[in-house]
Formats: structure tokens, C-alpha cells, sequence
């Protein structure tokens, strides 16, 4: 009964739960483009999107949609018979985060470009507080997931590997990957650099102090906890 009593508060929600989602992508956008304006690197899951644009010169917020229909398609060959036709609307997803990163790139271009060291210091420690507050809002109004996660919880589901180690494993693989193309095409670093590993071991704990503070205001906010 109270699953139902959920599931039914859930389904109520959803004019609640769809700006929260879409206010959480959003925000996680500003967090990237943060990133690229600081020139430290960025995040993981943004690495390979940002090579792209690095190596080929295509606007990135393009180069994020290629990379998720890639990893719907990534899913459809992991899960086969089990890849559901709803998780078709990652792409979606992919291609709304796609547009947001074109326009918080846009935002952000107004901006000049600074050498001042504390400025960019401060660019990449934003960019990891945005992230996270991104993941806050986006990750509980549980909608749709972006196509990494959902990736990563199919290599999860087939391989019996739990999702947090499926995680390590992701987000190092697309670094390394990321690492190697701008090494070996650019000659650089790229879209890899100290504000990487800031944004891997900063978004989390970031996360979990925002989330100590205003969880359970959020919550109720969805009517996760609502009776």
C-alpha cells in the first residue's frame, strides 16, 4: 500500500518534478562551461564531448548530443533484448543537455578570457559547486537519466559489478580516452588538466554537504517523503 501510495504521489508530481529536472540539467551545464572557461580541464563525464570539440572544432554543445546518442547505442548493444524503448528517451535528454551546453557556452563567452590564475582557481571550484547543485536537483526528480548513467547501469546490470565501481571505472576510461586522443591529435592536454580530478573528488562532497542541508527541504519539494 505504501509503494502504491508512492508511485501515485509520484505520477501527481510530475509538474513539480519536471522544472526541478530540467532546472537541475541546466545548472549542471553552467557547471561545464565553468570548466572550459577556466582551461584546467573538465569534468569526467564532459572529457570526451570537449576532446571533440578540442580535435575537430565542432561547437561542443553538438559534440554532447553525438556522445549521448553514443551511449544509447552503447546501452542497446550491452542489454540487447532487455534495453527498454522508454531509455530511447535519453536521447531526448542528451539532445536538451546538448542545447543548454550551447547556451551556457554562449553565457559564458561574454566573459573575457582571463591569465589572472585566482580567477580560473575560482572558474573551477565554481564549476564543481554548480555540478553538484546540478546533480542535487536533476538526479531525485528522477525522470529520465542522462545516457552516462544509464550506461554505466547497464555494464552494472550485465556484469553483477556494483555501480559506484562501474563508475570509477567510466569515468577513468573516458578521461584516459579523452587523454590520449588530445595527446596524441593535439599534442596537449586538452580537455584534461588539474580541474579534472578537482571536479571528480570536489562534485561528490560538495553533493553530500548540499544534500545534509537542503535534502530534505528538496524532498518534500518532489513529495518523495510526503504521506
Amino acid at each position: 500500500m505504501q509503494e502504491l501510495l508512492k508511485k501515485k504521489l509520484k505520477e501527481e508530481n510530475y509538474i513539480t518534478r519536471l522544472p526541478v529536472y530540467f532546472i537541475g540539467l541546466f545548472i549542471m551545464t553552467l557547471g561545464i562551461s565553468m570548466s572550459v572557461k577556466s582551461d584546467f580541464g573538465v569534468s569526467p563525464v564532459s572529457s570526451i564531448p570537449y576532446t571533440i570539440t578540442c580535435i575537430t572544432g565542432m561547437e561542443m554543445g553538438k559534440a554532447t548530443i553525438i556522445f549521448h546518442v553514443g551511449l544509447v547505442v552503447l546501452q542497446i548493444i550491452i542489454l540487447r533484448k532487455d534495453f527498454k524503448i522508454k531509455n530511447l528517451l535519453q536521447v531526448f535528454v542528451g539532445i536538451v543537455f546538448g542545447y543548454f551546453t550551447t547556451f551556457s557556452n554562449y553565457l559564458f563567452s561574454f566573459l573575457p578570457d582571463v591569465d589572472n590564475m585566482i580567477i580560473r582557481i575560482a572558474l573551477m571550484l565554481g564549476s564543481a559547486v554548480f555540478i553538484a547543485v546540478g546533480i542535487f536537483f536533476y538526479l531525485p526528480a528522477d525522470i529520465v537519466p542522462l545516457a552516462g548513467e544509464g550506461a554505466m547501469q547497464a555494464i552494472s546490470e550485465k556484469s553483477n559489478i556494483a555501480f559506484n565501481k562501474v563508475k570509477i571505472g567510466f569515468d577513468v576510461s573516458m578521461v584516459s580516452v579523452s587523454l590520449i586522443s588530445c595527446i596524441v591529435v593535439l599534442k596537449a592536454f586538452g580537455s584534461v588538466g588539474m580541474g579534472t580530478v578537482v571536479a571528480a573528488v570536489l562534485v561528490g562532497t560538495v553533493l553530500g554537504v548540499v544534500t545534509k542541508m537542503f535534502g530534505a527541504k528538496r524532498d518534500y519539494l518532489l513529495a518523495a517523503e510526503r504521506r
